[in-house]
């Protein structure tokens, strides 16, 4: 008779042992779970704490790039923590870059949660892999910094701005995207206005675009129709629908809108200006709101709008043409006298 390790009956200690080690690693295994799930609701918990108002600015490194003649730019943005609250931070000891001047070209107004690829500054001559572009943001008191470099793994292009703006899901292109150029953009006149507290700054903004990518039907959108074409009698609110896509998830098309990039002021657009923040929220007017579309651009690629400011000082207007992937960009400079 062959006994086991144990001395016992044959098999009995190796069993015993094996069932003992089954049993401690389900308790190990539902432990891990029950630890997994708290974590992950922990998480969840903290992602939907949301404010109005009263937090802070991250400043974010987005990466960099390399335009047609070889010269490389550092790509900025930012997330105001805040849903309402757009906070000013001018350019100081609370904002400012390095190395170089303190001032080169950051916004002072902040909008509202994320916004992506908001300025760029060109890389300084002579920056080597190990050297770093840091820009230093200070809000409530809190210090936050992001830190510039040359990794290769920061590289970005156009199909890489494209996806982190949401016209693209998450590693998905095709030829015709990869074709993709960046609308156009003229300011009408010169792109610095003198106006007076109350009187509108009128602006004439032409931009054209190659028509890609085409204006899409929003997911939550198509799964709306979809649902409805299933069961015609059904009750569904388009507005409940999750989204698929894991990404954000933007809008394509064609449009121009303009924001307050500078200035402690308040500024009032009119027509209101679609929002060049990501607001996911519903009913907004945002390329990033579940059921936004974008509007038929103007036949002679006209766009008008009127700025007005609340108080007298140096104001900034950033303006936009982008087509949901890629974005060109422009500023008109105010000077509003009391």
């Amino acid at each position: 008779m062959i006994f086991d390790e144990s001395g016992g009956r044959p098999g009995t200690g190796r069993a015993m042992a094996s069932g003992r080690w089954r049993a401690r690693s389900k308790r190990v295994a539902s432990v891990a779970v029950i630890a997994l799930g708290l974590l992950i609701a922990a998480q969840i918990a903290a992602a939907q704490l949301t404010y109005s108002r009263g937090q802070t600015v991250a400043p974010a490194y987005e990466g960099w790039e390399q335009d047609e003649d070889g010269k490389r730019y550092f790509l900025f943005g930012y997330m105001n923590r805040n849903w309402l609250e757009e906070v000013d931070v001018p350019v100081g000891a609370g904002n400012f870059l390095e190395p170089g001047p303190a001032d080169q070209g950051q916004p002072t107004h902040f909008l509202p949660r994320r916004n992506r690829f908001v300025f760029r500054v060109p890389v300084p001559a002579g920056f080597g892999s190990e050297d770093e572009m840091v820009w230093t943001l200070t809000t409530r008191g809190r210090t936050e910094k992001a830190y510039a470099t040359l990794a290769l793994d920061y590289f970005v292009d156009d199909l890489v701005q494209a996806s982190e703006r949401g016209a693209l899901g998450a590693g998905t292109s095709d030829p015709v995207i990869r074709s993709n150029r960046a609308p156009e953009l003229r300011i009408e006149g010169r792109a610095r206005g003198t106006v007076r507290v109350g009187e509108p700054l009128e602006l004439v903004l032409h931009s054209t675009d190659d028509g890609i990518p085409k204006v899409k039907r929003r997911q939550a959108e198509a799964a709306f129709f979809a649902a409805r074409s299933r069961d015609p009698g059904a009750a569904l609110d388009p507005a409940f629908i999750p989204p698929r896509q894991v990404t954000v998830d933007s809008a394509t098309g064609h449009w121009v809108t303009c924001y307050h990039y500078r200035g402690a002021g308040e500024v009032d657009f009119v027509p209101a200006q679609i929002k060049a923040w990501e607001d996911s929220r519903t009913g907004a007017n945002s390329p990033w709101a579940p059921l936004w579309q974008a509007p038929e651009p103007p036949a002679d690629g006209r766009w008008e709008v009127a700025a007005t400011f609340s108080q007298p000082g140096e104001y900034v207007l950033h303006c936009l043409a982008t087509d949901g992937a890629l974005a060109t960009a422009q500023d008109v400079a105010a000077e509003v006298a009391p």
